[in-house]
């Protein structure tokens, strides 16, 4: 798996105290050494922080190592509602692209069609309504309404009850992933789905650490399974202190418009010799092209 990768360090002390950053990479061509702050927070947040900064230190490209195999399905027999599924997952971004290259060409009658017709898309589509009656029901409090949606949702469509977005903690190191499907990258007429995602570590307890490996499991829309080993992230093993962060966005493509991610970090603690490693859990997490109602972590 290749990805473009962009990583990120965060430094949550006081705004006279700046940690060091890796120097910049070369991979494939791209070199950044920006050294610039994002925002005025040191998530990209707006408003406050001030004693927070955050400097992009570079830019590489990702060579995963796939391994492993597959892993059965929990749902060895998919229903035929689940395959349905998928077929109209592969239509709406089908016709999200074709609006998209109508716009592009100044065919704007061919995308006002275009738009019109994922519009009903949307109104009809199972998934999305479902998505919609379970929110208008827990708004106004009819619960079992909306356990009873989320039981038919689950049915036709497993994956869409995961959340494009996973917040985990394990010995104070905290996860937070957040993915998004990426219309021009993805070409759904030959089945070729791109997903990005961004991946946020912070170090909440009282001693650094470094992240020495990274495990995926990356399940499709089919079952199918696959095992992804590497060392570090984007090319590196980057050491993270106390009460900062790192931040850094990758890529997934998948064969089917729905697929979920999950994993764990192998990490050791670096202020003692001979320290054990462990293993940060990276809880999993959906790929969708419907996506889901939040946009931010």
């Amino acid at each position: 798996m290749h990805s473009l990768s962009l990583k990120v360090f965060t430094d949550l002390n006081s705004e006279g105290t700046r940690r060091s950053c890796f120097p910049a990479q070369v991979g494939h061509g791209l070199v950044v050494d920006q050294r610039r702050r994002v925002g005025s927070g040191c998530w990209d947040r707006g408003g406050g922080a001030a004693g927070r900064k955050c400097w992009v230190v570079s830019c590489a490209v990702d060579g995963g190592n796939g391994g492993g195999g597959e892993r059965p399905s929990l749902d060895p027999n998919p229903t035929q509602n689940q395959s349905s599924f998928l077929s109209r997952s592969q239509t709406y971004a089908m016709l999200k692209q074709q609006m998209e290259v109508a716009a592009k060409s100044e065919d704007y009658k061919e995308a006002v069609r275009i738009r019109d017709s994922l519009k009903i898309f949307e109104e009809e589509e199972p998934v999305l309504r479902f998505r919609r009656l379970i929110k208008e029901a827990v708004a106004d409090e009819r619960f079992e309404d909306a356990a009873r949606y989320r039981d038919e949702l689950k049915e036709i469509a497993p994956h869409s009850l995961l959340k494009c977005s996973s917040d985990a903690t394990t010995l104070g190191i905290r996860v937070q992933v957040r993915s998004v499907y990426i219309e021009g990258r993805s070409l759904p007429s030959r089945g070729q789905y791109f997903f990005a995602y961004r991946i946020r570590i912070t170090n909440n307890s009282d001693r650094p650490v470094q992240l020495l490996r990274r495990h995926w499991i990356i399940t499709d829309g089919n079952g199918k399974t696959e095992n992804v080993w590497g060392i570090g992230v984007i090319g590196e093993q980057p050491v993270i202190l106390p009460r900062t962060g790192f931040e850094y966005s990758s890529a997934c493509p998948l064969s089917t418009p729905s697929g979920r991610m999950e994993g764990d970090f192998e990490m050791k603690h670096i202020d003692r010799v001979g320290s054990p490693s462990f293993n940060v859990a990276i809880a999993p997490f959906s790929l969708s092209t419907l996506g889901d109602d939040a946009d931010t972590f």
